[in-house]
Parts: C-alpha cells; structure tokens; sequence
C-alpha cells in the first residue's frame, strides 16, 4: 500500500463529504472521529473510509497519533476536515509517492480564507504546512491544541497551495474561539504557567498588534481588521480562563 490519508473529526458533516472525495486518490482513508453527535461517520463510512469512534478527547495531537498509528501506506498525508486537496496539489504527491526518493517529510503552502475572503496577509500568507511524510518518520506532539507534526529529517517544498475553509461565518469564528482558547488555557496549566488578568489584557493587545500591523493585516481590508480582532479576543479569552482557573485553585 502506498498512500493513506488521515484526519480526525468531531461533528464535520458540512465538511466530510467534499474533502474525502478531494482525497479519493489515496489507497486508504482513515477518520478517527470523537463521537459526532452529526452523520460525520455515517457520511465517511459512506464515502469508503474506515472509521474509527472514541469516546473520549485527548486533545488534538495524541488523537492524530492515533489515526496515524492505524495507518498502513509507505507514506501518509494528513489533512483536517475542512481542507481540500486540489487536482494540481494530488498529481504533486501521487508524484512523490511514485518515485519514492527524495526527502521523507513534504510541505505545501495553504490558502485559508476567512468569512468568505482567502487572506493574503495577517500571518496567513505566506503559511506553510508539513502534511506529508513517510510512515515512521514523523509523529505529531502532544499538544492539546495547535500540535505541531515533529520530523527528525530535512524537509522538501510542494508548490500548490493546500484549500483551507477555516471560518464560513462569525458564529464558527466564535465558537473556534471557545473551544481553542478552553483548550489553550488547560496546556498552560499542564506547562504550569499561570496568568492574571492585566495579562490577559496585554496578550490580547499584542495578538491584535501582530496580526494587523506586523503581519500587515490591514492590507487584507475590513475583514482583515476583523481577523485582527477576533485573534484578539481568542488571545484574551485563553489567558483570561487561565486566570480564573487560578483564582478557583486557590479558593477566591
């Protein structure tokens, strides 16, 4: 087997169908999904994936491990539910994969829009994801949130940018914010690291300086500002939580 494709869902079924069929060159599917209350498994299983539900949520980076320890191809590509493999970017790894030389671990820049607008700025672009690699090269880290994919070897360039469907609308913009930033402030109690609330303050401040003057987020236009914003309040809501579980650890 040469190919397997990987990805891990929870509640995904706007997204499922059109990226396993932009997947469909691999020769295995695997989804490992955290018990959709949606037809997320029903439509993958569906669409010829091999589906695994746990029960439980051990965070973004040890359930990746997971799909990618079930995976048998020579090589794999991970991907999330809502990316797509265009056909450019297909014929790239199919082409790797066939010469089986080279590096072992690839990269490919990705285009993510936001509402509706693919950023050209904001620290969206350029931005560059490793997603393909040989079986046993590479592991993801244990990170609750935002895990990185760790390689132990030197790392080749793909050229066609990877589709990111990142925020259809501000509802999903506000409810990535809660989820991420509860998760975020539990990794920083796990590294032990504490947060008050003029932090929280300060951090939010930097997250929108960053994003809209450094990262010349004000070149994207309005919606551009309001990135900046909600990467802000996202940047705030996570140290914030922190701080109020500090408060509740020491009974105030």
């Amino acid at each position: 087997m040469r190919l397997s494709a990987i990805l891990i869902t929870h509640n995904e079924q706007a997204h499922i169908v059109d990226c396993l069929k932009a997947l469909d060159f691999a020769d295995e599917i695997i989804v490992v999904d955290s018990a959709s209350t949606d037809q997320t498994a029903a439509l993958a299983r569906q669409l010829g994936a091999q589906v695994h539900v746990t029960p439980d949520w051990p965070g973004f980076g040890a359930q990746k491990n997971r799909a990618l320890a079930l995976a048998k191809g020579d090589w794999v590509l991970s991907v999330d539910a809502d990316e797509r493999v265009p056909p450019a970017l297909r014929d790239e790894i199919l082409a790797v994969v066939a010469q089986n030389q080279g590096a072992q671990v690839y990269r490919f820049p990705r285009r993510s829009s936001y509402c509706g607008q693919f950023m050209q700025h904001s620290g969206w672009s350029p931005d560059w994801v490793v997603r393909l690699f040989k079986r046993g090269s590479a592991k993801f880290s244990d990170d609750v949130v935002h895990e990185k994919l760790c390689v132990q070897s030197a790392v080749g360039d793909l050229k066609t940018p990877l589709v990111h469907l990142s925020f259809p609308d501000f509802e999903s913009v506000l409810d990535k914010a809660n989820r991420y930033s509860s998760a975020g402030a539990v990794a920083l109690r796990a590294k032990g690291k504490s947060a008050t609330l003029w932090g929280a303050l300060g951090h939010g401040a930097w997250a929108f300086f960053r994003t809209y003057v450094l990262r010349q987020g004000f070149l994207d236009g309005q919606l551009g500002l309001a990135l900046a914003i909600s990467n802000a309040e996202g940047t705030y809501y996570r140290y914030a939580k922190r701080w109020l579980m500090t408060r509740r650890e020491i009974g105030q």
